[in-house]
């Protein structure tokens, strides 16, 4: 039973660990339970937990690991001891029955300190390939769960690993129509949308070729619905205000079920959370993996939806201003091509992936309860 028990989910650094831990943590509040998110002091974490009032945040200092030989390392330690005395601290005063981390070395001090206390504890890897960071925390975590059946063999340990696919945030769960989406963003109704959106931290190689294609994707009357990321906002916002007519630029956009509604075509990285989301509203998509992502995980999440026939993988060494432009003309204007992307998109849609998290930590909560209710004679 999930009432009247508290969570902690450590979720910060990207959005791509926040909004499925936002997601997880909405539905562990339906059913009754109490929730605390520990997030990263970024900017972005800041941005992408705007509009979640209801929920409680707690930003926590979080250091990403240097190498062992790395001139850094000395503050890297200390601020890992910083953040485990926090984390710990924050355990206790909230009571937790139970810690979550959903990836990243943000997880790390939160899981420790859960173990270090007696607590049940689980780490989320949401990748196909798990990160080096989710290989340490899966060390400090009674089960591992996993977005995609692939990465589950490549967990070693005592600890059990699930598949439970990648959490969806609850506003996408309902999917608005095609003409509401275009409506919210000022599109017009007729013609194609392509969806540009790099993550939350933005993808500026990917921002590059867009703002470069403008005029061409203008001249065919494709809408680019473009979501930049901050950093990259005022590298291309010129290029929009030389083509107004060419589509709309968001810096972060927090609709995104509006925005995917409205797209026929995305180009975008190939994050895990990305991923659920587009095979959600079925989203035919062009698949740049970040080439120095951790362990080349994007490009392995990408070979996923691209064996599955649900998205094109394009490498970014490949692409110039030259072409860029041309080959998604002749995609987005495939409408066969198009349907049968989409169909293969959702088939690998995951939308109950939330209530499997929170039944996995429900079930272990359970069963230490009645393990211990059992030795005291209750």
């Amino acid at each position: 039973m999930i009432s009247g028990k508290q969570l902690v989910i450590a979720c910060g650094g990207t959005g791509g660990h926040l909004f499925p831990g936002i997601a997880v943590a909405e539905e562990w509040r339906r059913q009754g339970g109490d929730v605390c998110l520990l997030i990263s002091e970024k900017q972005i974490d800041a941005l992408a937990a705007e509009g979640f009032g209801h929920l409680r945040f707690v930003r926590m200092p979080s250091v990403a690991m240097s190498g062992i030989l790395s001139p850094r390392m000395p503050g890297f330690l200390l601020g890992f001891l910083k953040s485990f005395f926090e984390c710990r601290r924050l355990l206790r005063e909230v009571k937790a029955d139970a810690v979550l981390g959903m990836g990243g070395f943000t997880s790390t001090p939160p899981l420790m300190a859960g173990k270090w206390l007696g607590l049940p504890t689980f780490v989320h890897e949401s990748n196909a390939i798990p990160g080096k960071a989710n290989r340490i925390n899966a060390k400090f975590s009674r089960v591992v769960l996993t977005g995609f059946e692939d990465c589950a063999s490549l967990f070693s340990g005592r600890s059990p690993v699930v598949t439970v696919g990648t959490p969806l945030r609850p506003a996408l769960v309902n999917r608005p129509t095609r003409e509401e989406g275009r409506d919210f963003f000022g599109l017009r109704p007729e013609g194609k949308v392509l969806l540009v959106m790099g993550g939350s931290q933005g993808a500026r190689r990917i921002n590059e070729l867009v703002a470069a294609s403008l005029p061409d994707f203008e001249q065919a009357g494709i809408q680019v619905l473009h979501i930049s990321g901050p950093a990259d906002f005022d590298l291309v916002s010129p290029a929009y205000e030389s083509h107004p007519e060419a589509g709309v630029l968001r810096a972060f956009c927090s609709e995104m079920q509006f925005a995917l509604a409205a797209a026929d075509l995305a180009v975008c990285r190939a994050g895990a959370s990305t991923l659920s989301e587009l095979a959600h509203f079925g989203i035919p998509s062009i698949l740049i993996p970040y080439p120095f992502a951790a362990e080349d995980h994007q490009t392995k999440n990408a070979a996923i939806f691209q064996r599955a026939g649900a998205a094109e993988l394009w490498r970014q060494s490949e692409l110039d201003e030259s072409t860029f432009c041309e080959r998604i003309r002749v995609m987005i204007t495939d409408d066969e091509r198009l349907r049968a992307l989409s169909d293969s998109a959702l088939s690998l849609d995951a939308v109950s992936a939330s209530e499997r998290v929170c039944q996995v930590i429900s079930d272990r909560i359970s069963e230490i309860e009645q393990t211990c209710c059992g030795l005291i004679d209750c």
